[in-house]
């Protein structure tokens, strides 16, 4: 089989389907499914407006929060971990035993310190001059 290697900063969003499909096969037949599903929780203004929110999913029996951003003018009414709780109820919910979130904002990780979460590795200069912090918390049914 002859080969060729391409790099692009413009994959088309089937290319892209396709190596999710194929990796999902993969680890299907050597782990077992994930159930992986989408989880996302908002918080909305008087007009329906979002103005707070999670964006994540779980998978494997783990609530993985990708993203999570509160509006400027909610920060320090502890939004974040209202959303945060209300996430790890509905993964509860579906079976889950654990949460994992990452930040590189310090202020981030002292709110996902309070809420339970505890730092589980580091990694430097990502971006330059601050670190990424992975953090993970144990579930359990409430």
């Amino acid at each position: 089989m002859n080969t060729t290697l391409e790099t692009t900063a413009n994959p088309r969003p089937e290319e892209l389907a396709f190596l999710g499909e194929r990796l999902t096969a993969f680890n299907d037949s050597d782990v077992g499914a994930s159930q992986r599903k989408a989880l996302a929780v908002f918080v909305r203004d008087e007009d329906g407006a979002i103005v707070a929110g999670i964006s994540g999913y779980t998978a494997w029996g783990w609530l993985y929060v990708q993203w999570l951003w509160v509006d400027e003018r909610l920060r320090g009414r502890h939004m974040a971990g209202q959303m945060l709780e209300a996430a790890e109820q509905e993964a509860v919910a579906r079976g889950c035993h654990g949460a994992l979130i990452d930040t590189f904002n310090p202020n981030a990780d002292k709110v996902y310190q309070r809420q339970g979460y505890q730092p589980f590795g580091t990694l430097a200069d990502f971006p330059v001059g601050r670190s990424r912090i992975f953090l993970q918390k144990k579930l359990s049914p409430a």
